[in-house]
């Protein structure tokens, strides 16, 4: 099928594979369930599997559009076997998901339209959201790109000792100030030295609360307007991190952040361990906003730019 071809390399394909193995395990565990004793793709077989893809966390609306796809192809094709139903359902997720013209990067790259390129990053607490940030830098850091990062998230001290082991481990500048500190006079500061600096990429940590949305918002806003003194278009990214292995949860995460704050990309971490990732098909489908990057292990190198044909490849890969 053209719509699968080798894009990443044989490295980053294996990692991928690999920090997918749980939740392929467990989606092929119930797909075989829900086909057993049947030749013959039929009602009975289909609703089986609108249950598998809703219990794998794909999401009920992204579950529905897929179905309706396979019926389509059933009443067309007149019979279809359930052993295709592994290519067809593979092929209708990529169809599914090509119609969304995002998730199609293959690697780390920022537009050369302005200099710094902001991205404020902002997530709740316990989703990969530092170790996201520390990860990005070191992919920009291997581009060539001078990076900063800004410790925003002044709420915690251990926010602000994670940024800066992270800074440590990469060999990047961090601008930070006390715990208890205003977090846009940290962003303030840390756009006036990546200016100075001459700087590529800033990346700007935030508090990652969410137990009252108008003082998230007021809170965002508040920070954006001071980068804006310095950076007039600021920031050029909102990048809000998502923990996969909460499934449903992230949906919910997703919905709130986009009414707090204008995000712009998505990361979803934290893949490797957890037998939901199907959540990244039903994000990139319901969200209009794309899936950037993704989480497939604990190393340094193991945050991926989230390329749909290879996810999808990876994803139903026997």
């Amino acid at each position: 099928m053209s719509l699968f071809k080798n894009i990443f390399s044989k490295d980053k394909k294996e990692t991928l594979d690999k920090g997918l193995e749980k939740t392929k395990t467990s989606f092929f565990g119930k797909l075989s369930k829900a086909v057993a004793g049947k030749s013959k793709v039929d009602d009975e077989v289909l609703d089986n599997l609108e249950e598998v893809l809703v219990t794998s966390d794909v999401g009920v609306n992204t579950t529905l559009k897929i179905i309706e796809r396979i019926e389509e192809r059933v009443s067309r094709d007149k019979y279809m076997g359930t052993e295709e139903l592994n290519k067809i359902l593979r092929e209708e997720i990529a169809g599914l998901l090509s119609e969304t013209h995002v998730g199609e990067d293959t690697d780390f790259t920022l537009p050369k339209t302005h200099k710094p390129h902001v991205i404020m990053v902002v997530g709740v607490n316990g989703v990969g959201k530092t170790t996201t940030i520390g990860k990005l830098a070191n992919q920009f850091k291997n581009k060539g790109l001078k990076v900063v990062l800004g410790a925003g998230d002044t709420f915690r001290a251990a926010a602000i000792d994670q940024l800066e082991v992270w800074a440590n481990r990469v060999d990047v500048p961090i601008i930070k100030q006390k715990m208890g500190s205003d977090p846009a006079s940290v962003a303030f500061d840390t756009l006036n030295s990546a200016v100075a600096d001459d700087a590529d990429v800033v990346l700007i940590d935030t508090a990652g609360r969410l137990h009252n949305k108008i003082n998230l918002m007021n809170e965002l806003s508040k920070v954006k307007r001071v980068m804006q003194k310095v950076v007039p278009d600021a920031p050029h990214e909102v990048l809000l991190v998502l923990d996969g292995s909460t499934g449903q949860n992230a949906f919910e995460q997703a919905k709130q952040f986009t009414k707090a704050t204008e995000v712009s990309s998505l990361a979803v971490t934290k893949l490797d361990g957890t037998a939901k990732g199907g959540v990244v098909i039903g994000i990139s489908d319901q969200f209009q906003i794309p899936v950037k990057y993704i989480g497939v292990g604990e190393g340094i190198e193991d945050l991926q730019v989230f390329n749909k044909y290879e996810f999808v490849d990876s994803f139903f890969k026997l």
